[in-house]
């Protein structure tokens, strides 16, 4: 943090902005890959399992195969790999087959550096910018697989809530035994909330992938965050479902990913949770 601390504002601004267009550029890359590797996971799990032979299948992880067009699977070079920059240059579309290349890769790439450069704004050059930056990428990163497949995976709500209890143990965003608590009261709430709505309606009203992300969000920010993440989040959910079922998007028999609306309102805590936290209690009393 000191070589940060002596960089020029304007220059760091500009530094963690390009970087993360880069990190967007590999979120782009989790968001496709891991639902498929761990898709791929579970079949050879079952396989194995029921004593089936597993099919021998391509080598298929983050890094392999090289990132290719979805319509003509020609590999992609360097040059189409600059983020946003090659989708600009393009024209968002195929150097090789000309099909129109989804928006959603270069509005990924930029919502990334937008959220990295509100972290400088909101933190500075320290301890805590760094920290931001990683729970936001995260939490981009989990709302668009969630958007995708309605899961949460494991393999990023577990590292999230450790690496919360981690950063705590020196009390960054909040007192270590806040934060144990948090996670414990976190994924508690939700698990209770989840048992309740079964057994009055027979169904599942959320997946358990939600209980480790409000388990994690309480293990960065602590118990006292708890209330107000649940609180922007259940607002959040329902202005997106009404807004949903209004365009014919949405039905009653339609599953809506709750895992969005939890991670914008953990982000909104991470920005502005004191200021929000003061102006609620203000208003109570």
């Amino acid at each position: 943090m000191v070589v940060l601390k002596n960089i020029d504002p304007s220059l760091l601004y500009l530094v963690i902005t390009l970087f993360g267009l880069l990190v967007g550029s590999f979120l782009n890359v989790v968001i496709y890959r891991l639902p498929v590797m761990l898709k791929r996971g579970w079949q050879q799990e079952c396989a194995e399992f029921s004593g089936q032979a597993t099919p021998a299948l391509p080598k298929f992880n983050l890094n392999t195969p090289r990132s290719r067009c979805q319509s003509c699977q020609h590999p992609l070079s360097a040059l189409d790999n600059i983020p946003l920059v090659s989708w600009l240059l393009l024209g968002g579309r195929c150097r090789y087959c000309k099909a129109a290349i989804s928006k959603r890769y270069p509005l990924i790439e930029l919502t990334t550096a937008l959220l990295s450069a509100l972290a400088v704004w909101r933190f500075g050059a320290s301890p805590q910018l760094l920290a931001a930056l990683l729970l936001s990428w995260t939490l981009l990163c989990m709302t668009m697989i969630d958007i995708d497949h309605l899961l949460l995976p494991d393999n990023l709500t577990l590292p999230l809530m450790w690496v919360g209890l981690l950063i705590n143990i020196n009390t960054l965003f909040a007192a270590l035994p806040d934060a144990v608590l948090g996670a414990a009261v976190g994924y508690g709430i939700l698990w209770s909330l989840y048992w309740l709505f079964k057994l009055a309606t027979g169904k599942e009203g959320m997946g358990y992938g939600d209980f480790k992300l409000l388990a994690a969000l309480g293990a960065w920010f602590g118990w006292q965050a708890i209330l107000p993440i649940i609180l922007i989040s259940s607002i959040t959910g329902l202005l997106l479902a009404v807004i949903l079922m209004a365009s014919k998007h949405l039905n009653s028999d339609m599953a809506m990913p709750f895992g969005p609306a939890l991670a914008l309102g953990g982000w909104v805590y991470l920005m502005w949770g004191e200021t929000l936290v003061t102006w609620y209690w203000s208003l109570v009393l």
